[in-house]
């Protein structure tokens, strides 16, 4: 049993009419938000262990 374009729509109705448009754009704002700073955290992580993982090459390099 699949859900169809109908039950979507029904589904998508009852939501507006519980929390109105104002809430959800508010809502929608808040999530793009969080998603944005959660990808730059891990841009920010993976910089970090890159640059980490040349300190330790750059120290083995040494030691030999």
């Amino acid at each position: 049993m699949a859900i169809g374009p109908m039950q979507l729509l029904i589904v998508l109705l009852i939501v507006v009419l519980l929390f109105g448009t104002k809430k959800l754009a508010s809502l929608g704002s808040d999530l793009g938000g969080a998603m944005k700073g959660f990808k730059k955290a891990i841009k920010d992580d993976d910089e970090e262990s890159a640059t980490t993982q040349e300190k330790v090459a750059a120290d083995e390099e040494k030691k030999d």
